[in-house]
């Protein structure tokens, strides 16, 4: 298993202790999170290096984007080997509208839906929204 700096490495990212600390902080959640939980868990860091550093992760698919319908975007870690391809990649994602967390289904992929001739598919997202295990029992 690659160590956290070896993972960014591989990508071409430069190791930081900031982008250390962010992806620290990302693996031990188990729910995506929003920027603002990001600046919350990290109050004395600069903004923007917090947005770069996420941003930075987004594009070399260390995480990935959500939108779970609530208007606020939010970043949960890809699965080791993710590329965020629509072919391969894709899952589902579960909103619970009690607690409002929003946990990425990895087991639960998401078919691959052809699209008709000449329409092409730049991001797919599925989302299911109900009560998690946590709050129904």
């Amino acid at each position: 298993m690659q160590t956290i700096e070896q993972l960014l490495q591989s990508n071409n990212i430069r190791v930081t202790a900031m982008r250390l600390l962010i992806y620290k902080f990302l693996a031990d959640k188990h729910v995506a999170v929003t920027l603002t939980d990001i600046e919350n868990a990290f109050d004395k860091a600069d903004r923007t290096t917090l947005y770069r550093t996420v941003k930075t992760f987004e594009d070399k698919a260390i995480v990935h984007q959500i939108d779970d319908g609530t208007g606020i975007t939010k970043y949960a870690l890809c699965e080791q080997g993710c590329n965020c391809e629509i072919e391969t990649d894709l899952h589902l994602h579960f909103h619970c509208n009690n607690c409002n967390e929003t946990i990425c289904l990895t087991d639960h992929k998401i078919p691959q839906i052809k699209v008709p001739e000449g329409f092409v598919s730049e991001n797919v997202n599925l989302v299911v929204k109900g009560i998690c295990d946590k709050c129904s029992g």
